[in-house]
């Protein structure tokens, strides 16, 4: 049962649209330009370099015999 093709659904919605503004300008309707976005410039990058925030690094996992070390010591608590 072939019916044939399809109707794109997007006409139907597209011809109400049309009515619809065609309605509005018809009734005196008048269209206003909205402000636009203005984004505000990024401030400069500081050359100071503070301590406190430079990245630590990362501390040496223990050896093999520390870790038999520590493993004994808590073992013995």
């Amino acid at each position: 049962m072939n019916t044939g093709p399809l109707p794109d659904p997007r006409t139907a919605v597209l011809t109400e649209i049309e009515r619809k503004i065609a309605e509005f300008f018809g009734a005196g309707g008048k269209a206003e330009a909205a402000a636009a976005f203005r984004p505000e410039p990024r401030p400069s990058r500081s050359n100071k370099i503070d301590p406190d925030t430079v990245l630590k690094r990362r501390r040496p996992s223990p050896s093999h015999a520390e870790r038999i070390a520590l493993r004994r010591i808590t073992e013995a608590l």
